[in-house]
């Protein structure tokens, strides 16, 4: 619970590269422009899961999981979740 609200009292530090941008586009099927204000918004949808291992955050929403760097704020990357 403490790591969820040093990351959403953070989310105006959150960003990503112009490679991240594509990365989450491609792996994610996104059609949008802000990759990071989708996330954003993602982030703070009420039925995720937010936890810290390591250096990294992990947030998981319906089916997919968003990785961001706990010390820069920066998105690494995102996936869609297997089904099982």
């Amino acid at each position: 619970m403490e790591d969820e609200t040093i990351l959403i009292s953070n989310l105006d530090k959150i960003h990503t590269t112009e490679l991240g941008q594509e990365r989450i586009k491609r792996n994610l099927g996104l059609d949008t422009d802000d990759v990071v204000l989708w996330c954003i918004q993602t982030i703070q949808d009420t039925n995720r899961t937010v936890f810290r291992k390591g250096k990294n955050w992990y947030i998981s929403v319906d089916n997919c999981v968003i990785t961001i760097n706990a010390y820069s704020y920066t998105i690494i990357t995102a996936h869609k979740t297997k089904k099982k």
